[in-house]
């Protein structure tokens, strides 16, 4: 075991996953010689050439298009859009290239890439910087996404996507790159995909999250056990697949749900949970669904503070659904 930050844990699992397998490839805008714009491609290209670790020009549209290319044809590409912000111009080759090719191709062809990219406010960034776009990608059949929310799990997720015969969206909570640090296995260490994690076991409200969201809401359970409601605090880890067992079982339990997330309100993964919930658990409810959220506005700079969720308003909605 090692300690290391967030970004750390990327590096390590590139550099592990290229060792392994020649037919992973790594590249993206200023990846190469910079090692990117927050290092975590640090030091790849220097070992592993500028064949297997490379920049390209600055087009989203073709980082993609190239990656499924490469894809198709036996590859294992893993493509960095710099912020998740930047992702737009590459939307349709993701959602009508990607992520359909196993279906159009009746199984014939699958599509197994990775791009990542850092997504999420926390530094400053501003509305162009800062965006939470998650909810895009899990709309649509054929992507799978992972949003990890700690070192560990940052690499044995990533490991897991890149062997996955499906595109991934592996989105990195940015604001967490330097300031979540922990213990992180060496060499082989895969997480799979679409099982969540139950990060603090619980008796009277599940709050159901994932990404940078999980700090806040550990603060949040913190604060509310002061008061003496115990939280259970679920990381769902992957959106797509979906751990629906973990977060029914968490509920079925509790009886009390809170959805955290940083994106804004409106058809935000957190209400896909509240509707499942809704759907399926209502005779379990206790007490009315809330969700935590950003909010329906472009993300601001000057007020990022005031948009993003922060511990006491996750103790609020937790106390209003302890107390109903």
């Amino acid at each position: 075991m090692s300690e290391m930050n967030l970004l750390q844990a990327v590096n390590n699992a590139l550099d592990f996953e290229m060792e392994q397998d020649d037919d992973v490839l790594v590249f993206g805008e200023d990846v190469g010689g910079a090692g990117g714009v927050f290092r975590t491609t640090a030091g790849l290209q220097e070992k592993f050439g500028e064949k297997r670790c490379f920049d390209t020009p600055l087009s989203e549209a073709g980082i993609i298009g190239a990656a499924i290319g490469m894809a198709v044809y036996g590859l294992r590409p893993v493509a960095e859009i710099q912020f998740l912000d930047f992702i737009y111009p590459a939307f349709d080759q993701i959602i009508n290239e990607a992520a359909k090719m196993r279906y159009r191709s009746g199984g014939q062809f699958t599509c197994p890439m990775v791009i990542r990219t850092p997504y999420g406010g926390g530094i400053r960034g501003g509305h162009y910087h800062s965006q939470s776009g998650e909810t895009y990608f899990a709309h649509t059949p054929g992507l799978k996404v992972v949003v990890p929310s700690n070192p560990a799990d940052t690499k044995g997720l990533l490991l897991a996507s890149i062997r996955d015969p499906d595109p991934v969206l592996f989105f990195e909570p940015k604001r967490m790159y330097r300031s979540s640090k922990g213990e992180v296995p060496e060499g082989e260490h895969v997480v799979p995909l679409g099982k969540a994690a139950i990060t603090r076991p619980g008796e009277h409200v599940t709050v159901v999250t994932f990404g940078a969201m999980v700090e806040v809401a550990l603060k949040a359970a913190k604060k509310a056990a002061a008061q003496g409601v115990d939280v259970e605090v679920v990381d769902l880890r992957t959106l797509v697949p979906l751990d629906w067992e973990t977060v029914a079982a968490s509920v079925i339990k509790t009886g009390r749900l809170v959805t955290l997330y940083e994106a804004p309100k409106t058809c935000g993964f957190g209400a896909e949970i509240s509707a499942l919930v809704a759907e399926k658990l209502i005779l379990h409810l206790e007490a009315p669904i809330l969700r935590v959220t950003g909010y329906d506005t472009p993300f601001p700079y000057s007020l990022e503070n005031l948009y993003l969720p922060t511990p006491e308003r996750v103790l609020d909605a937790v106390l209003e659904v302890a107390n109903y």
